[in-house]
């Protein structure tokens, strides 16, 4: 994962950020990846809402380039 400094952060955009109060910073694909993996493991261990993980995962998705046509192909495919 990309470095992203206390000075970068705080630069950032408001968009720049799938959670709520600036938290989970998804500049670049490899923060976006681990925003997803972290808001599940929040959910697993119940500090987080479903609902709360499904728009961090759909803002990190942007910045991936998943579109909800692929994400539908790949679970069809895995039946």
């Amino acid at each position: 994962m990309s470095v992203l400094t206390t000075a970068k952060r705080k630069s950032l955009p408001a968009s720049q950020f799938a959670g709520p109060d600036r938290s989970y910073p998804i500049p670049d694909a490899s923060h976006a990846a681990n925003a997803k993996a972290r808001a599940s493991q929040a959910v697993n261990e119940g500090r987080m809402s479903e609902d709360q993980k499904a728009k961090i995962d759909a803002k990190a998705n942007k910045v991936l380039g998943h579109s909800d046509a692929q994400k539908m192909a790949r679970m069809i495919s895995k039946k």
